[in-house]
């Protein structure tokens, strides 16, 4: 498992080379069925992994953001790449650097290898069954991480997000307590978890799975949770069925 980490690691990070080099230029900006922004460093982001984890000794179906239609399905162990080329377009859009590639291997319905790469931000994490989770710098240094525990007198620290404010999320923070909230863009609010750096992140709003799998595998092997408002672990079993349900992301 830790040599398909540092492949798909690499691969991200190729996806990275590609979307950094459209954001240093002007780029156009397209809108999709669903009224979401595309640009044209998602279209060469997913190209430049799709090639890649096609070139793998393992292979997989492999369903991304850009190619839903593609997706062949789970294979017969339950196994699939989950794929979001370019999380938090929105973010790419306004540049302020938030945004992030996202690559995951699900395993009967749960991440088990998980790579988030901020290429503006020049950082990485990655995570995996028997290997733990990692941050990795800029200069290549990698340091293990791991969740913060349940805060016991200051106030909570909830991650929010910049882009998608939900019109229920005040009612769960009433019910939280004191806190205090750090704003964050794509899948980098879980990072924030998985580092210690926050301790809640509640997602009462429309998420695919392909913009948490990867995230998610970090916070586990952090030693976090990602799970139901029912308290029941995120699943990606049913791949079909592309929206998550609400969910809390727990730093303890």
């Amino acid at each position: 498992m830790k040599k398909l980490l540092e492949q798909v690691l690499e691969i991200a990070h190729e996806a990275g080379s590609a979307i950094m080099s459209v954001y240093a230029r002007e780029f156009s900006v397209e809108e999709k069925e669903d009224k979401s922004p595309l640009t044209e460093a998602d279209k060469a982001a997913h190209e430049v992994i799709m090639r890649g984890l096609q070139g793998l000794a393992v292979q997989l179906p492999i369903l991304s953001e850009e190619d839903i239609e593609g997706f062949s399905g789970v294979d017969s162990d339950g196994r699939y790449w989950l794929v979001d080329p370019l999380d938090g377009t929105k973010e790419f859009i306004k540049r302020n650097g938030e945004f992030t590639v996202n690559i995951a291997l699900i395993e009967q319905g749960k991440p088990v290898l998980g790579v988030v790469t901020a290429p503006a931000l020049e950082t990485a994490y990655v995570a995996a069954e028997g290997v733990g989770a990692f941050k990795v710098e800029a200069d290549g240094q990698r340091h293990e991480i791991r969740v913060a525990g349940k805060p016991e007198a200051a106030a909570w620290r909830v991650v929010g997000s910049r882009s998608h404010p939900s019109p229920d999320l005040a009612a769960w923070l009433e019910t939280l307590g004191e806190h205090e909230m750090l704003p964050m863009g794509s899948s980098l609010k879980l990072c924030l978890i998985a580092e210690g750096k926050a301790d809640a992140y509640p997602r009462l709003g429309p998420t695919c799975l392909w913009d948490t799998g990867a995230a998610h595998a970090v916070v586990l092997q952090a030693g976090g949770r990602v799970e139901t408002l029912e308290g029941q672990p995120l699943s990606y079993a049913n791949p079909s069925e592309k929206l998550n349900p609400y969910f809390v992301v727990w730093g303890h």
